[in-house]
Formats: structure tokens, sequence, C-alpha cells
């Protein structure tokens, strides 16, 4: 092959590797591109001259502009639910932005999946038959979410009280209290799943 052959070669492959992206939605895995028929150098190659872009360990898109943040956690982790400050300041029970996305995810998923330089997200490793308790959606920025509802939220935060700043942890207590939406018979219930049925009734009940 000449020169001038295997520059239009890769230039025939980019296309199809990019086109590929589009058709995924902007993120393709490796295992999906491999799919192509593609040398995997190649495709290396492509990140290094900045041609296509390696989000994470085995996660390409074309441009690194192309998502926001809530993007980009929104299309990396479908299977998990936001959850504590993320989910807190989701339903405005806190005032302070999160550093980082806290999400709740199967003990069982790689934890490879979250070694990212940004955007930061810390997990929150469950059990199966666990995470889908109180599991339900809300749109951010556009973007769906699993998230989990108030009542789980609440129960979560009491139990793992000492993940949470102290300020983000009282001011959360008290807009869910003064929350006219709350659900108290289903907070009571998800109490006594999660375990923390004293500590709602000493540090919620005596308030509703």
């Amino acid at each position: 092959m000449t020169n001038r052959e295997s520059v239009k070669r890769r230039k025939e492959l980019l296309v199809k590797v990019k086109e590929f992206i589009e058709e995924e939605g902007g993120i393709a895995k490796k295992e999906d591109l491999m799919t192509l028929g593609i040398d995997y150098r190649i495709i290396l190659d492509f990140v290094d001259l900045g041609e296509i872009v390696r989000i994470k360990n085995g996660y390409y898109t074309d441009k690194i502009d192309r998502f926001s943040e809530t993007e980009l956690v929104a299309k990396l982790f479908p299977d998990g639910r936001l959850c504590m400050e993320s989910a807190l300041y989701a339903y405005g029970y806190i005032s302070r932005k999160p550093f980082g996305w806290s999400v709740a995810i199967d003990k069982n998923t790689s934890k490879s999946r979250f070694k990212l330089d940004y955007p930061r997200v810390i997990p929150y490793y469950t059990e199966p038959e666990v995470l889908e308790l109180g599991s339900t959606e809300i749109e951010i920025e556009g973007c769906k979410f699993r998230i989990y509802d108030k009542e789980r939220l609440i129960c979560d935060c009491l139990k793992y009280e000492g993940k949470l700043e102290r300020q983000d942890f009282k001011e959360a207590l008290q807009s869910y209290i003064t929350d006219e939406d709350k659900d108290v018979c289903r907070l009571m219930e998800y109490a006594r799943e999660r375990k923390v049925l004293r500590k709602v009734q000493t540090m919620i009940g005596v308030w509703i």
C-alpha cells in the first residue's frame, strides 16, 4: 500500500469511527468499536493525535466538549442511582452544590468504572436487592437520572450520618420535615428496611 493509499485508508477509518460514535449517542465503548474490525492500535493512534477522546478506560467520544458534566454522568452510569449529597441537592434539600456525584451502584459492578479524572463520581456499593428500594426518576438539565425518592434518601442519610457534613445533614433533615410532599408512612416502612427506625423516631418523628 502506497503512502497516499495509507493516508486515505486512515481517513476512511476515522470517519467510520466518528460515525459509529455518533450512532451510539456520542460515547462508544472499546468492545463496540472493535466490532468495526479496526485494529485497536489505530484507535489508540486516533486518541494520541487528538482525533477522538478517551473519556476513561474503555470509553471514547469524538470531542471532549461534546458533553456537560451532567450529561457525562448520565451516560456513563445509567444503572446507578443518585444518592446522598447529589440526591439532596437535586431535591433542593441542601443549598451547597456537592463536590462530585454520589452514585449508588450494584456492588458487583467493575470498580474500574469509577477511575475517572473528570467528572468526580463517588460510588456507594450496594447489595443488588437493596439497590432498587425507593428508586425513581428525575430530570436534571435535560438528562434523566435514576434517583432515590425522598424517604429512602432520608433513611440513607440517617444510616450514613457520619459520611455527611454536619451542615448538610441538619439542613437535609429540616428540609424533609418542612416538605409538604413527604410521605411519613413510606418513611417508616423504609426505616424498618434500612434499620434506622429508632433514629427516624427520635430525630424526625417528634417534628412530624
